[in-house]
């Protein structure tokens, strides 16, 4: 018997990543029904290429079980609304529709048929995002280092080095051969922010500067440089707030005149943009990742039924080969 693998515990935003994987892949690669398969594909191609790079001992396919959660929304409303679907009918109850192409939604029903073949977890949250199903694996993991897989560059926050086990990000927001490990060093090395606190830091950044592409305005008039220093000056934005609202505080008065202004919207903001770190995770299985396949026969059949024989293969000898 081969001794069990002892690599990092592999964490995938898995949204993020067949939305990659589906406008990386012509749409004109089909099943013999015709039906559009390319994120399938990519996404298979996707996880075997980070098994066969990390040789994790566990991983987790990470799920959105509300992309747009109720308490972000209420805190700041335009929270992704720029993504809604513009199907949704007015006065709807419940979380809102997000925008995803027609020929994607039933191919991740594909993926998670690959999934549970290949005897990888998936895991969600009631209420919440993938982001935060990630946040709270990665704050609770207590035995292994962990990777997070991304092109979600909000994820940064979480990284670490102490205490122990390190978390890191690898970011694949440029594609995954273009893909960037990050620890505190080089959060700290980019972005201008403390090293020794480099993923709440960047969080905090992030907060001050904005976010136009999930619908966070920011602080007028700050951007990534300026906000960078405040962080680094004040170390947080509960400090940051504090020397606003303090006269004698040393502050610049316009800048002071922009966080006062802008008291309201840091006050959510900083709840918005920090993922959850206690959520109730749920899993499809347990997250330990075998050298072989759940079902390999199922697996197989399904590389056939969505003409992603070669892609499996790549998978099934991933996994062999950790």
């Amino acid at each position: 018997m081969s001794a069990p693998a002892t690599g990092p515990l592999l964490l995938l935003d898995g949204a993020s990543l067949w939305f990659r994987a589906f406008y990386a892949i012509p749409e004109k690669i089909t099943a013999a029904d015709g039906q559009p398969v390319n994120a399938v594909r990519g996404f298979t191609d996707m996880v075997a290429a980070l098994v066969k790079q990390h040789s994790p001992s566990r991983l987790v396919v990470c799920l959105d079980l509300d992309w747009r959660p109720t308490f972000r929304v209420d805190l700041i409303p335009s929270y992704k609304a720029q993504r809604v679907a513009d199907t949704e009918p007015a006065g709807a109850i419940g979380p809102v529709a997000e925008e995803v192409p027609d020929t994607l939604t039933p191919q991740v029903d594909m993926i998670m048929e690959v999934l549970a073949a290949a005897g990888i977890a998936t895991a969600g949250a009631a209420g919440l995002e993938a982001d935060d199903v990630i946040g709270t694996l990665a704050t609770v993991e207590r035995e292994t280092d962990v990777i997070v897989v991304s092109g979600d560059r909000d994820l940064l926050q979480l990284v670490r080095d102490t205490p122990a086990p390190r978390v890191q990000v690898f970011y694949v927001g440029r594609g995954l051969a273009k893909a960037e490990l990050w620890g505190p060093a080089e959060v700290s090395a980019k972005y201008g922010v403390p090293e020794a606190n480099a993923g709440i830091a960047y969080a905090d950044m992030a907060t001050l500067r904005g976010d136009a592409s999930d619908g966070l305005p920011g602080v007028a008039g700050i951007g990534d440089k300026s906000a960078a220093q405040l962080i680094t000056k004040f170390g947080s934005i509960e400090a940051l707030r504090a020397a606003a609202a303090d006269p004698d505080s040393d502050l610049a008065k316009g800048v002071r005149a922009k966080l006062v202004a802008a008291e309201d919207y840091l006050k959510a903001a900083t709840t918005v943009v920090r993922v959850v770190r206690d959520a109730t995770v749920e899993f499809s299985r347990g997250d330990e990742l075998a050298r072989e396949p759940a079902d390999p026969e199922a697996l197989l059949a399904l590389g056939v039924a969505y003409n992603a024989e070669s892609p499996v293969k790549r998978l099934i000898a991933a996994l062999a080969k950790r």
